[in-house]
């Protein structure tokens, strides 16, 4: 945890652990069981009243993040470290989430003001049920990607038929790419969210973010490829969303949020230093090695900011890139019922 105050809390945990569980976490399906939620509300704390201020005269606010301390978080410390949510009048935490819980299910329990998550899981979520709303986008572009070794036949995602790919159960990039290339013959293998079966396996294949498995493949000597699975058409945001009903009491925390938030992504990638301190402060299984490939995946990859590297982009959504990744959803059957694709984000606090 890590707040604009005065108390930090240190996660330790070793960089095998950090790269065989992030994945997972990133890939798990929205809706996940309450005793989760629960549980991890009992080791935020118990926070007063959003609206109300704190004795520092900062209204509190908890970002519920998708993982531990991490590059891919850089704009959020940033708007800590330089004092942009505190300009606002914000004191926020940014709270780590453990394994097998759902960060969309925390928000909406009201025990997190905001969180992270990705365009489709919210579409998702919303068929479900759940009054959560995207804010922002946090990442034009997902950074999930297959990856396979350098001598592979597979050049591209038809490539794939007749092979097996690990990935998580029940993909949903998964279902769309056997649909759209009409694969028959495709097997998908439950992930072990390691590296270490695609290091002795030549033929292996798995799904993995280009931010993050690549840097440990390549520290122990292995060759590899990877397919953005964006370059597939499959392309949803990852987001910061919220609730309905906190949009609906408290708009003016929103804007402040995201305007800083924002501010503070547009800082990172210039100046990337205070915040890197501050995550490997709180997250020394982090190391100054591992952060900069991730910046600098995330800069070549444009996922931040889209084509424009100024910058001017960041946080930007558009109704026609949600609609797409509705039609796709409910082509797909993913979304249990069809829903009005408007109703899941707002663009009204963007720039």
């Amino acid at each position: 945890m890590v707040t604009s105050g005065n108390k930090v809390y240190q996660i330790t945990l070793s960089p095998e652990t950090i790269q065989m569980k992030r994945v997972l976490l990133r890939q798990m399906k929205a809706i996940l069981p309450l005793v989760a939620v629960l549980s991890l509300t009992l080791l935020a704390g118990c926070r007063k009243d959003t609206a109300a201020k704190a004795s520092n005269g900062l209204i509190p606010v908890r970002l519920q993040a998708d993982w531990y301390p991490q590059p891919e978080h850089g704009g959020y410390y940033t708007a800590i470290a330089k004092g942009y949510y505190q300009a606002e009048g914000l004191d926020v935490q940014i709270l780590p989430i453990g394994a097998y819980t759902s960060g969309l299910q925390i928000v909406a329990s009201n025990s997190a003001e905001f969180g992270l998550s990705s365009s489709d899981n919210i579409l998702e979520a919303v068929s479900n049920g759940l009054p959560v709303v995207a804010v922002s986008a946090t990442m034009q572009h997902d950074p999930q990607a297959v990856m396979v070794h350098k001598n592979s036949p597979v050049q591209d995602f038809q490539g794939l038929e007749g092979h097996a790919v690990a990935a998580q159960t029940g993909a949903t990039w998964f279902k769309y790419i056997v649909s759209k290339y009409h694969l028959k013959d495709v097997r998908e293998i439950p992930a072990t969210h390691s590296i270490a079966n695609f290091l002795q396996d030549p033929s292996y294949m798995q799904q993995i973010f280009v931010t993050s498995e690549p840097y440990f493949v390549a520290k122990a000597g292995g060759d590899f490829r990877t397919m953005l699975i964006s370059s597939t058409g499959y392309d949803p945001y990852r987001v910061l969303f919220t609730r309905r009903d906190f949009i609906e009491q408290h708009p003016e925390i929103v804007a402040k949020f995201v305007r800083a938030t924002i501010k503070g992504w547009q800082e990172y990638l210039r100046d990337p230093a205070p915040a890197n301190a501050l995550i490997l402060k709180l997250n020394p299984a982090q190391n100054p090695d591992q952060i900069q490939f991730t910046i600098n995946a995330l800069k070549q990859g444009g996922f931040v900011t889209g084509p424009d590297a100024s910058g001017a982009d960041i946080g930007k959504m558009t109704a026609a890139r949600w609609a797409a990744t509705d039609d796709q959803l409910t082509a797909l059957g993913v979304v249990p019922k069809p829903i009005d694709p408007t109703t899941a984000y707002t663009l009204k606090f963007l720039p």
